[in-house]
């Protein structure tokens, strides 16, 4: 059964290690899912490995979007966004391809936006204490207090503001004004959580279990946490005056 109502999208840069795997372990899942696969023009090979998959197993599951040079996560994520709205899918999903994200927690994502009428699911590291394995300790820290100070900064409810693995249902991407999202790195995350709190939209937080990588090269940089540190009092300015969007009718 090829047919499904959600799209997980999971942006690539040099993935080779882990696309594949990535790819058969959620396709292995009792819900059917589809993928779309964005490749920043990966110079090892991860859009070949893709194709390849495509062409002889995966035709009507495993979709790519190929961009050339590194443009951004938050312009990869916005790219797949439209390309998943121009089609019919109800649920929309963000996902890491090196592992981090558990894919045996998708099905509870979808299961907190399909069954318990959520608008966004986050995989949430710190709604239950700080569940993260294999991250340095300064790394930990980092982000754990990252996310505090957005919660401080913004009165935003959240506890993993930077989380990279939601679930979204496509009312909320077809309200948020995504040409208007600014941020490209963790920024991106950020803003996108807090535009769906300030419309109105219902936003649980799952917890889950985030593990580092264990094969190819992680992306993080200093550079991607100080956009998200200081782009948040920007975000906290417009929030006070910045008209967004009205609730779509259920």
């Amino acid at each position: 059964m090829d047919k499904s109502d959600s799209i997980i999208i999971i942006p690539t840069y040099n993935e080779k290690e882990n696309i594949e795997k990535i790819i058969r372990r959620i396709f292995s899942l009792e819900k059917c899912f589809h993928i779309l696969v964005i490749d920043d023009g990966s110079p090892d090979g991860t859009a070949q490995i893709v194709h390849h998959l495509i062409d002889t197993e995966f035709p009507n599951r495993l979709f790519i979007l190929e961009r050339k040079g590194k443009q951004g996560l938050g312009t990869a994520y916005i790219a797949g966004f439209k390309w998943a709205l121009e089609r019919d899918y109800g649920y929309v999903f963000e996902m890491d391809a090196d592992f981090s994200h558990d894919p045996n927690d998708l099905p509870r994502l979808y299961a907190a936006c399909h069954d318990e009428g959520y608008d966004l699911a986050i995989g949430s590291r710190y709604v239950s204490g700080v569940n993260v394995v294999n991250w340095p300790m300064g790394r930990v820290l980092m982000s754990y207090f990252a996310s505090k100070y957005v919660r401080l900064v913004m009165g935003f409810p959240v506890h993993d503001t930077t989380a990279g693995f939601k679930c979204y249902k496509r009312r909320v991407l077809s309200t948020i004004e995504l040409d208007k999202i600014r941020f490209k790195g963790y920024g991106f995350q950020i803003e996108m959580k807090f535009t769906a709190y300030k419309i109105g939209f219902k936003i649980k937080e799952v917890p889950v279990v985030f593990v580092n990588r264990r094969e190819g090269t992680s992306k993080m940089s200093g550079g991607i946490f100080g956009e998200a540190f200081f782009g948040v009092l920007r975000m906290r300015w417009d929030g006070w005056f910045r008209k967004y969007p009205s609730m779509p009718q259920a």
